[in-house]
C-alpha cells in the first residue's frame, strides 16, 4: 500500500481522510476492499416509501437546486391540502408502501403564498401543519412518517417527534466559504453553524436522524473531510446518526451551476469508501440510487450499505 501505508485505518484523523480523498488510482481497489470488509450483513436495506412534498415554496436559492418553485409558478406545489396527502398516501399503502417521506422548502411560510395558504387550513406556521400531517399519517395509516424539511429549531423539533418515526436534513458542507460561492450564497439556510445545531438538537432529543453531504458544489477535499468529521463528532456524542447520505451534485437544465461539472466516478468512490472506514458499523452509508443509475452497483463494492428511500 505505497500511499496509504501511512494511515491508521483503525483511528482516522483529518489527514488519513483527506489522504483517502486523494488516493491515486492505483490504490482504489485496495481502498474500495477494506471499506468493504466492514460490511457486517451480505445485503442492502432499503425502505419502500412515497415521496411527498408538502410543498416546493423555499427561502433558499441553492445554485444547484431543481427542486424549488417560485410562488409565481402556476403549477407550483404552494402548500398541499389534507385530503390530497391522505389520498397518495392511502394510494401508497395499496403498493406496499411503509414510510411517508415529507418533503419541502425549507422555512416556506415566509414567502406569503405559504402563510395565506396556512391560514386558510387553520395553521399559524409551518411546524403545526407538518405536525398534523403527521399525526393523520399516523392515526389513519399504517406509514411511517419521515419528515425532511431543513432546519428546525429545538422546540419545533420536540413537538415533531411525537409523530416522526425519523427525521433528517443533509449537511452538505460544514464548509463556511461556500456560503459566499453560487452554492449558497443565497442561502441562508445553508449556513453550516445552524445546520449542525439542527442536527445537534435531533441528538439532544434522541430523534433518529438521516444526514449527509453532497460533493460537486465547489468544496475541496479539505472541506469534505471536515464535513464527515463534524459528522462523526456529533453521532459519536448522541448515537443518533442512523446513516450518512452521500450525495453527488447533478446538473438539471435551468439552474444556476448548470455548466458546472459533476463529480467524477472515482471522486464519488473515493468519499463513500471513506465514509464508510470513518463511521462505526451501525450507520449505514447511502448513495442515492436515483441519481446513480448506471453506476450504483460499483458503490456496493466500496460500502454502500443502504438505498434509502425506495
Amino acid at each position: 500500500m505505497s500511499n496509504l501505508s501511512n494511515i491508521d485505518f483503525e483511528n482516522l484523523s483529518r489527514d488519513d481522510l483527506i489522504a483517502i480523498l486523494e488516493c491515486k488510482e492505483e490504490d482504489i481497489l485496495e481502498i474500495m476492499t477494506l471499506a468493504n470488509s466492514k460490511r457486517e450483513h451480505n445485503y442492502v436495506t432499503y425502505s419502500k416509501n412515497v415521496f411527498i412534498p408538502l410543498t416546493k415554496i423555499c427561502r433558499n436559492d441553492c445554485g444547484y437546486c431543481a427542486f424549488k418553485q417560485s410562488p409565481d409558478d402556476p403549477d407550483a406545489i404552494i402548500l398541499l391540502d389534507k385530503e390530497e396527502v391522505l389520498a397518495t398516501l392511502r394510494e401508497a399503502e395499496k403498493y406496499g408502501c411503509k414510510e411517508a417521506l415529507f418533503t419541502m422548502g425549507e422555512d416556506a411560510d415566509t414567502e406569503e403564498a405559504v402563510k395565506a395558504k396556512l391560514d386558510k387550513l387553520g395553521f399559524k406556521n409551518m411546524c403545526e401543519y407538518i405536525y398534523d400531517i403527521c399525526k393523520m399519517t399516523v392515526e389513519e395509516t399504517e406509514l411511517l412518517p419521515h419528515t425532511n424539511a431543513g432546519n428546525f429549531s429545538y422546540d419545533d423539533m420536540k413537538k415533531l417527534k411525537e409523530f416522526n418515526i425519523s427525521m433528517g436534513m443533509m449537511l452538505e458542507s460544514s464548509s463556511e466559504r461556500l456560503m459566499s460561492t453560487i452554492a449558497h450564497e443565497k442561502s441562508p439556510g445553508k449556513d453550516p453553524k445552524i445546520r449542525l445545531e439542527t442536527i445537534e438538537n435531533a441528538g439532544k432529543l434522541n430523534i433518529a436522524y438521516t444526514t449527509g453531504i453532497l460533493i460537486g458544489i465547489g468544496e475541496t477535499k479539505e472541506e469534505i473531510a471536515d464535513s464527515l468529521l463534524k459528522i462523526k463528532e456529533l453521532c459519536d456524542k448522541y448515537g443518533h446518526i442512523q446513516e450518512v447520505i452521500i450525495q453527488n451534485f447533478t446538473v438539471s437544465p435551468g439552474i444556476e451551476m448548470e455548466n458546472y461539472e459533476e463529480p467524477s466516478l472515482l471522486d464519488m468512490v473515493r468519499t463513500v469508501a471513506a465514509a464508510q472506514l470513518l463511521f462505526d458499523e451501525d450507520v449505514s452509508v447511502q448513495v442515492p440510487p436515483n441519481l446513480n443509475y448506471e453506476t450504483s452497483q460499483i458503490f456496493l463494492l466500496c460500502g454502500t450499505d443502504d438505498w434509502g428511500g425506495v
